[in-house]
């Protein structure tokens, strides 16, 4: 069972929302909220799965949330339940799981929760563990070796004190695997465990993050969202 946020300024649609998520055996508990910062403040206290959120909740919109959430680790996903039915572009562009317009139909919802379900996060072991070719023998790579991860491709490269290693696994694969752990997508090419960065450059027009050995470029696109998760999570440790 999921946990989940139900987001909408409308006091009947809201409750309405939660009415057709709690007939579905596979949510748990419906936490809900009337604006954006209720929002903010409740998955300080109780992280959830999934946040079903109106495009248009007062005070801090939908969107915004949406892209608010990337500070959070794990992230919840986000579908959109909405009467406005021409910003699903800027949805998908902010990472929305689905987006549902409304009057939600129980079935269509239940689709929803189905990709909620089939995109969680994967839960490794403590320490996973990556097979990699050496030559003739076969290497076992701990996910904690692994300092940062550069894209090649269909394959990774995994950066561990000791050298590269290449996987025949897809950068995205890893950052689903790995958000829990730590490892942040820095660039298209690019994902890097947040205890390896020394320091973030962000401010001009090339962003970079350094790392004892290398300097990482970061994609404008995500430097704010790097700057959320990489300083949070040391404000949060220290």
């Amino acid at each position: 069972m999921i946990d989940v946020v139900v987001a909408d300024g409308e006091p009947s649609a809201l409750a309405e929302l939660v009415r057709l998520l709690g007939r579905d055996e596979r949510i748990g508990a419906v936490h809900t909220a009337s604006s954006g910062p209720e929002v903010l403040r409740l998955l300080e206290e109780r992280p959830v799965a999934a946040a079903f959120l109106e495009i248009d909740v007062p005070g801090l919109s939908g969107l915004d949330l949406a892209r608010a959430f990337e500070r959070y680790d794990p992230r919840p996903a986000v579908v959109f339940v909405t009467a406005d039915d021409a910003r699903a572009v800027e949805a998908f562009d902010v990472r929305a799981l689905d987006y549902v317009l409304k009057p939600a139909r129980p079935e269509r919802l239940r689709r929803a929760v189905d990709r909620i379900i089939a995109a969680a996060p994967v839960i490794a072991e403590a320490d996973e563990t990556v097979p990699v070719t050496v030559g003739p023998s076969v290497r076992l790579v701990r996910r904690s070796e692994v300092r940062w991860v550069r894209a090649e491709g269909d394959y990774s490269r995994l950066w561990t004190p000791s050298g590269g290693h290449l996987v025949r696994i897809p950068i995205s694969e890893l950052e689903h695997r790995w958000g829990h752990a730590g490892f942040v997508r820095v660039h298209r090419s690019y994902l890097v465990h947040r205890h390896a960065v020394l320091e973030l450059r962000l401010a001009g027009p090339a962003p970079t993050i350094v790392l004892a050995e290398i300097e990482i470029p970061v994609s404008r696109r995500l430097a704010p969202a790097v700057r959320e998760r990489l300083v949070r999570q040391a404000d949060s440790r220290g």
